[in-house]
C-alpha cells in the first residue's frame, strides 16, 4: 500500500474543488473519505450554501459522469432507473437509461419524493445494481451518491426512515461561510463561474487503487475495541433511545482507515476515531424526547460519548 497516493489524491481534490468552493476543507475531507470507502453522503442544510456546486465540482474533479435528479412527489422509480420501450423502427424493445446509471449522482431534496421512489435510490446505493422488469443491470464503478435535504421546510416532504438513513455513510452540514470567506466568494464569482472552467485531475486508475487498497490500513486490536466501545455506548447513553447498528461499527472502522490514509498514515489512531465518529454515527441514532427534531443534539450526544469514554493507550 502506497500512502503517498492517498495524500496526493486528497491534495489534488482539495486544490481543484477549492477553485469553486471557498473554505469547507473539513467537509470535503469527509466526502473524500466516504468516496474512498464507496459510501454515500447526505447533506442536510438550508438552500444556497453550495451543495449542488460542491457535487458538480467533485464530479468534474474526479472525471465521473454526473446526473442531478430533482426529487418531487410525482417522481417515479422508473424515472430514476430507466424503462424498456418499444422501438417501432427496429421492432424490438430497447432500454432507455435513467440518471442512476451514472457514476456520480446528486439526489436533490431527496425527502420530497415518496418512500417508494426513495427506496429505489437506496436499493441502488446498497446493491450497486438496478432491476427493471426482471432484468438486473450492474452500475458503473465508482458509483457515488450525494443526497440533499432541507431541514427547515417540512411541508410536502417524506422524511427518510431510520433504516434508510443508515444506508448513508455520513451525514454532513455545509454551514454558513465566515465573513472573509463570503467576501472571497463575491470576488470569485464577480465575472464568471469557476465551475465552467474546472478540469479533471483524477484518473479512474487512481480511484480504483484507492477504493481497493485503503482496507490495508492497520487497525490494532485496541483501536477496534475503542471503536466498539464508542458504538456500544450509543446503545446505553441516557439521552439516546436507539443506538447505532453493527453497520455503523463497520462504517466507522472503514472511515477511520480512509481518513488515516489521506493523512499520510498506514495505521489508525484514536484521534481518527474522534474526528470521524460524529459524522458517521449522528444520523444513525434516535434521541429521547423528540428524536431528530432536536437537530444538532445528535452530534452533541456523540461528542459527549467521545469526551467521556476511556481512550486506549497506544504504542505506535
Amino acid at each position: 500500500m502506497e500512502v503517498n497516493k492517498f495524500v496526493e489524491f486528497r491534495e489534488k481534490v482539495l486544490e481543484n474543488v477549492g477553485k469553486v468552493i471557498v473554505g469547507k476543507k473539513r467537509k470535503i475531507d469527509r466526502i473524500i473519505v466516504a468516496f474512498i470507502c464507496s459510501g454515500h453522503v447526505l447533506l442536510e442544510d438550508v438552500p444556497g450554501l453550495g451543495k449542488t456546486k460542491l457535487a458538480r465540482a467533485l464530479s468534474q474533479t474526479l472525471n465521473c459522469s454526473f446526473k442531478r435528479i430533482q426529487f418531487t412527489p410525482d417522481l417515479l422509480p422508473s424515472d430514476l432507473t430507466g424503462i424498456y420501450y418499444y422501438n417501432q423502427k427496429t421492432m424490438e424493445f430497447e432500454f432507455k437509461k435513467g440518471p442512476l446509471l451514472s457514476q456520480f449522482v446528486l439526489a436533490d431534496e431527496i425527502n420530497r419524493a415518496t418512500p417508494r421512489t426513495q427506496s429505489a435510490l437506496l436499493e441502488c446505493m446498497e446493491e450497486r445494481q438496478i432491476t427493471v422488469e426482471g432484468n438486473t443491470l450492474k452500475l458503473d464503478k465508482p458509483f457515488f451518491v450525494i443526497a440533499t435535504e432541507n431541514p427547515i421546510e417540512q411541508f410536502g416532504t417524506f422524511p427518510l426512515p431510520e433504516a434508510q438513513l443508515d444506508r448513508f455513510f455520513m451525514k454532513l452540514s455545509m454551514g454558513y461561510p465566515s465573513y472573509s470567506e463570503e467576501i472571497a466568494i463575491l470576488d470569485r464569482y464577480k465575472e464568471k463561474d469557476p465551475l465552467e472552467e474546472l478540469k479533471p485531475v483524477i484518473t479512474l486508475e487512481e480511484i480504483q487503487y484507492l477504493q481497493k487498497d485503503f482496507v490495508y490500513v492497520e487497525v490494532k486490536e485496541e483501536i477496534k475495541r475503542y471503536i466498539l466501545d464508542v458504538v456500544n455506548e450509543t446503545r446505553r447513553h441516557k439521552d439516546i433511545e436507539l443506538g447505532a447498528s453493527p453497520r455503523a461499527t463497520i462504517a466507522l472502522m472503514k472511515g477511520c482507515q480512509a481518513y488515516a490514509a489521506i493523512q499520510g498514515r498506514d495505521y489508525v489512531i484514536t484521534e481518527d476515531v474522534k474526528s470521524i465518529a460524529p459524522d458517521v454515527l449522528s444520523h444513525r441514532i434516535i434521541l429521547k424526547a423528540g428524536g431528530r427534531t432536536l437537530g444538532d443534539k445528535s452530534h452533541e450526544a456523540i461528542e459527549d460519548i467521545l469526551n467521556n469514554i476511556n481512550t486506549p493507550l497506544e504504542e505506535i
